[in-house]
């Protein structure tokens, strides 16, 4: 009965209570941002998931968050509307293909082109280097070095290694997330980056970069 009444206050909390928060998933085309969702919001992978063509939204709920995920295709065509997606939003997740590391550059150069447009300045941005599951994927400070993360000083930045595929560092990517409701478009001047992720441990595979903002002036 106990378990009951706490699992009825929990559901009570959580729809009186609840946060929304906005997010927009970009990347290139084949970085796994579809599936990243469906494992988000629904636990499943599929070998077969057809390439977002535009844009997709999807909602999820995690405790008394439900996050509104805008889901943009990576084609070349598409990424001229990642910027209008992307305004106002509670946080930017960009997501690559850590064992293609062919495509790295071009994922380099896109970041940091939607990054630097003015009327994102200051939104939270969480960098995903999805499957990390296959031989040969970066890590995450060689994730950090290829996408010179340690670069962007004008915004809170983090950076996780994961699969969408084994669910690998899924549930801390969903606690940063719902971490960050309410947060978006705050401005602030230089963010501080520590070192590393020392190897052998959690903080292997994912490195915080993340440094509190000074208030909006």
């Amino acid at each position: 009965m106990a378990g009951l009444w706490a699992a009825f206050m929990d559901w009570i909390y959580a729809w009186f209570w609840r946060q929304e928060m906005e997010l927009t998933l970009v990347g290139l085309q084949n970085a796994g941002k579809t599936t990243l969702v469906n494992a988000m919001s629904r636990g499943q992978f599929s070998e077969d998931m057809i390439p977002t063509v535009g844009f997709n939204m999807r909602k999820v709920t995690r405790g008394g968050v439900v996050m509104k995920l805008w889901d943009l295709g990576g084609q070349a065509r598409f990424r001229s509307l990642w910027p209008r997606y992307c305004r106002g939003v509670d946080a930017i997740v960009f997501v690559c293909d850590a064992a293609d590391r062919a495509k790295l550059a071009a994922a380099r150069v896109e970041l940091h082109d939607l990054l630097g447009r003015p009327a994102l300045a200051g939104i939270p941005v969480l960098v995903l280097g999805n499957k990390n599951d296959l031989a040969g994927a970066l890590d995450v400070d060689q994730l950090i070095d290829q996408l010179e993360l340690r670069t962007i000083v004008d915004r809170e930045i983090c950076c996780y290694a994961i699969s969408a595929k084994t669910h690998a560092n899924l549930e801390i990517t969903l606690q940063w997330l719902t971490q960050h409701a309410g947060k978006g478009g705050s401005r602030g001047s230089a963010s501080t980056l520590p070192a590393a992720a020392a190897s052998g441990s959690a903080a292997a595979h994912h490195a915080a970069l993340d440094a509190a903002l000074p208030s909006p002036p």
